[in-house]
């Protein structure tokens, strides 16, 4: 999957973490460096499978918005508090 984050062409990679939860990765095509890590893996919240957690502070701020414009995931809503930050729960939508 495809998606433009700020100034990058990237492309998304699915990997996951130990816990077995969806990890995004979005590379750059240009050079195949990795940009970004897109979701958070927050281990003690409750998820459904095809749930995954958005990071959208600092230096992803935006990602939410981007994401869910290309169509790579669908927000419910949903937020987890952790430390200062809110984070949003999100479906993603394979293709």
């Amino acid at each position: 999957m495809r998606v433009q984050f700020k100034q990058w062409d990237c492309e998304t990679k699915i990997r996951h973490y130990r816990n077995d939860r969806i990890a995004l990765e979005l590379i750059d095509v240009e050079n195949g460096n990795l940009v970004t890590v897109a979701t958070v893996n927050v281990p003690d919240a409750i998820l459904e499978p095809n749930e995954v957690c958005i990071k959208n502070w600092t230096e992803n701020e935006g990602m939410l918005d981007c994401l869910v414009a290309q169509g790579i995931v669908t927000d419910t809503g949903k937020r987890i508090q952790s430390g200062f930050v809110n984070i949003p729960v999100c479906i993603f939508i394979p293709e």
